[in-house]
């Protein structure tokens, strides 16, 4: 793996270098979400590099086994590539799990400040209610509701139909 990293190209290895530990820590949320971006792009160069070689390379050598060392080295920068990836996501959660917590803090602590802090109002009688007072139930108004309705009616009158003909 060292003898790869040396011999990538020195964008290559500068954005490498950018996902180790020391580097990570350094950046802000945003600055990891570029990183992010950038490495994604870079894995997504050399996997497509390495796929699109390797099946060139089927046609010319006459199957996938012995086309396979052909490519060795495209195979193996994406990979590199795809462990910084993975470096930089990690990183990426941790950051985000963070200002996640911290934001909820913040909107629990601001919900606290604003809740009403009156003193309660004395408990009055309640009035019973009588039957004027209620209201009808609102049943609610649509077609399917009233298919439902008018063939309950139309089952209850055929019902007392059959009962008032014995």
């Amino acid at each position: 793996m060292d003898a790869l990293i040396n011999s990538l190209t020195e964008s290559e290895l500068e954005l490498v270098r950018s996902t180790e530990r020391d580097a990570l820590a350094a950046l802000d949320e945003d600055g990891l979400l570029e990183l992010h971006d950038r490495v994604r792009r870079a894995r997504n160069k050399y996997v497509k590099l390495y796929r699109r070689q390797a099946g060139a390379q089927v046609a010319e050598s006459g199957g996938r086994g012995k086309a396979n060392p052909v490519n060795q080295r495209n195979r193996d920068k994406a990979e590199v590539i795809e462990d910084a990836l993975a470096r930089v996501s990690r990183q990426l959660a941790v950051m985000a799990k963070a200002s996640a917590a911290a934001l909820k803090q913040e909107r629990l602590a601001s919900a606290r400040r604003e809740r009403n802090t009156a003193p309660p109002r004395p408990a009055t009688a309640r009035r019973k209610a009588t039957p004027g007072d209620q209201r009808p139930r609102q049943a609610p108004d649509s077609p399917g509701m009233r298919k439902r309705q008018a063939s309950s009616r139309g089952a209850g009158a055929r019902r007392q139909a059959v009962r008032d003909a014995r």
